[in-house]
Parts: C-alpha cells; structure tokens; sequence
C-alpha cells in the first residue's frame, strides 16, 4: 500500500518591526530630501529676491512662426515677463540641458503668467512640426511656452544683435549658440542673463522673476 506523502510549503515569516521600519525609512529619505531642497530652494529664491535689477538692453520687435504653425512674435509678449534660450533639436551638446533647465521652471512658475520661448538656430530641420514633437517629449505647457522657428538670418540677428548672444555655424556646419538663459520684463528690456549649464542658474532665475513681478 501506498501513502501519499504532501510537503509543506515554506512559510515566510511577517516582515520584523526593525525590517519593516528601515524599509519605510528608505522609502522616505528621498521623499523628505526632495521636499526639503524644494524648501530650500524657495528660501534661496526669497532671499535672492531683494536685490536690484538693472536694464541689458532692449529685445527687438520679432515675428517668428511657433510649434502650431502660428505666427508669434512681440506682440503676443507685450506686458508679459518672459524668458527666452536659444537651441536646436538634433543637438548633441548642451542643448538637452538648456531645455531641461527651462523645463524645471514650470511648476513653480505656473501660476504666475510668465512665458518661456524657445528659438531654434536650425530652423532648417526644425519645422513647426520637428518643434512640437520636442515641445511633446519636454512635457511643454501649451500656450506658456512656445517653441520658435523662421527665417534664419532673422532668428541670427535676434540672437546677436537683439540678445547680445552668440550664434553661428562651426566648421563642420554645425549651429553654435549661447547656453545663456534670458530674463526679459514686460516692457521688453533684457534683465538678466543664466548660465544653464551652472547649478544655482534656476534658483537665481526665479529670485530674479520674483522681484520682476512685485516692480
């Protein structure tokens, strides 16, 4: 005769209070780093806010084509502070980069009416539809940050002579631009300038915004 015999499975034992408070404190660190830095950032950006900006120059009147194939240009900027960089969407630089820099600024810009533009100096390749699946992939918000294409003697000129920014071709044919970042108020003037390839550039950015909006 026969018996049958069964196996037990393995039973796992409840998770130990120590166990189970380490993973939660794991889970939590990068929660609380996060939201600490956001704090931080916020007081850095109060403090940095009291001080004085002075008038770079005047940004000319330019009328360019956006993302959605509409013209866009001064007049849809007029009384609004606004920032502004410069890029292509094949770059293998900095321009990733500039543009997630740019990006960074939405949230805690999104309840205050400023506007982000994006001028591309390869408007060659960078139609309004090469823009719109960039402005896509960036999570852009529509209607506050608009990506830029059009002639490119215009698009040169607003970058050296309106700007005061770099702009070119290298050997290889290749665009060269400024990785600068630029503040501009509601009446046009040029407030400031960032560096998107240095870290404290958003923070500094934002403290300058804040003293724009109470001027």
């Amino acid at each position: 005769m026969n018996t049958a015999s069964t196996v037990a499975a393995p039973v796992r034992a409840p998770l130990s209070s120590r166990a189970l408070a380490w993973k939660i404190t794991l889970v939590a660190i990068p929660l609380l780093t996060a939201g600490g830095l956001f704090f931080l950032r916020l007081a850095e950006v109060a403090r940095l806010g009291q001080h004085s900006l002075g008038e770079l120059g005047r940004v000319p009147d330019f009328q360019l084509t956006d993302q959605n194939g509409q013209p866009f240009g001064s007049a849809q900027l007029a009384g609004k502070i606004w920032i502004a960089d410069f890029i292509y969407t094949t770059c293998p630089g900095p321009c990733p980069i500039i543009s997630s820099r740019m990006s960074e600024t939405q949230k805690p810009l999104r309840d205050t009416g400023v506007e982000l533009v994006s001028f591309t100096v390869d408007p060659a390749h960078d139609t309004p539809a090469v823009l719109h699946d960039y402005a896509a992939k960036l999570t852009a918000r529509p209607g506050r940050w608009e990506f830029l294409t059009g002639d490119k003697g215009v698009i040169y000129r607003l970058s050296t002579a309106g700007f005061k920014l770099a702009a070119g071709n290298a050997d290889d044919g290749q665009p060269v631009h400024s990785t600068r970042i630029v503040l501009v108020d509601r009446h046009g003037e040029i407030r400031g300038y960032y560096d998107a390839t240095e870290a404290d550039a958003i923070t500094r950015l934002l403290a300058d915004i804040t003293h724009l909006r109470r001027e």
